[in-house]
């Protein structure tokens, strides 16, 4: 063990802390992690952990949430830099005049975006719950906000509903261009076709299998085939190798890396955890507002 995991392992005991990391931080930070997982599994996890602090390597929004839902623990990220733009892509005037315009309408906000959205929704998901939770909503009409890809796929799956698209997008799974993808799909026939449904639809067309970063994961590692061109954020590899090390796995192009994610370092978490800094502060109203949709999204999604 070198001297920076015997030295985090130390301030992990010091402070009762716990390391929360998401797949597409670098594999260092996943390899030291207590915990790892998609954007669900660690909101799921942030309420279960008995820690008196929760270091979240991800990005911003992943480290709001777990706030809101444990507001009693103090919430460190390594970077507070590494932020989301996708989680900023809806607009609160636009949510106003959708539920003028369909007094019925339910706002689902998909995780990833900020507290104040949060709380202008009536219900969040994930990537692995967002279908299971729209078919299970009462509402006719479906807001479906920031991601406009996830929701498309989401409204083709649950076509008896009205899914009102936002326009907003991940950019790191839009810019997979089906045409990238055919074409690697061309040179390596003999590989599934694995899609993170934030891609464009095109593109989601095209796959052999589609869900979320731990459904990737948990696909490949069930099927009987052994090689996969994997359509998300290539920090998903380390786990992919992991759990799959007779498997082979590509990138369907070049431009699959989150550059917010990988500002989330080793030697930034153990300074974060060290001087407890780059706290996530949000008031009082921010944690009450924001914290039934997230709520509401465990419960419908178990």
């Amino acid at each position: 063990m070198d001297t920076r995991r015997e030295k985090l392992e130390a301030l992990k005991k010091e402070k009762n802390a716990v390391i929360m990391a998401h797949y597409y931080v670098p594999d260092e930070v996943q390899e030291i992690a207590d915990y790892i997982g998609d954007s669900y599994y660690l909101s799921d996890m942030a309420t279960k952990v008995d820690a008196s602090v929760i270091v979240l390597c991800g990005v911003r929004f992943m480290g709001e949430s777990a706030k809101i839902l444990n507001p009693g623990k103090k919430v460190l990220l390594p970077d507070l830099h590494a932020d989301c733009p996708m989680a900023h892509m809806a607009e609160i005037e636009k949510i106003k005049e959708v539920r003028q315009e369909y007094p019925d309408v339910a706002v689902v906000c998909y995780v990833n975006s900020t507290a104040e959205l949060k709380s202008h929704s009536d219900v969040c998901v994930t990537s692995s719950n967002a279908v299971k939770i729209v078919k299970e909503l009462p509402n006719h009409d479906i807001f479906f906000i920031p991601d406009e890809h996830l929701g498309t796929y989401v409204a083709e799956q649950v076509p008896e509903k009205h899914i009102i698209l936002n326009d907003g997008f991940c950019h790191v799974h839009a810019a997979i261009r089906p045409e990238a993808t055919k074409a690697a799909k061309e040179a390596r026939p003999q590989a599934k076709l694995l899609v993170h449904p934030e891609c464009r639809s095109e593109v989601v067309a095209l796959a052999d299998y589609v869900g979320s970063t731990a459904g990737i994961i948990k696909y490949a590692e069930a099927s009987k085939d052994t090689e996969f061109l994997v359509a998300t954020e290539l920090g998903v590899f380390a786990e992919l190798k992991k759990r799959c090390p007779d498997k082979k796995f590509y990138a369907v192009g070049n431009t699959q890396i989150c550059p917010n994610m990988k500002k989330v370092t080793l030697d930034k978490l153990i300074e974060a955890l060290e001087n407890e800094e780059n706290e996530v502060l949000l008031s009082e109203q921010e944690i009450s507002d924001a914290h039934a949709p997230l709520l509401r999204m465990l419960e419908l999604a178990k």
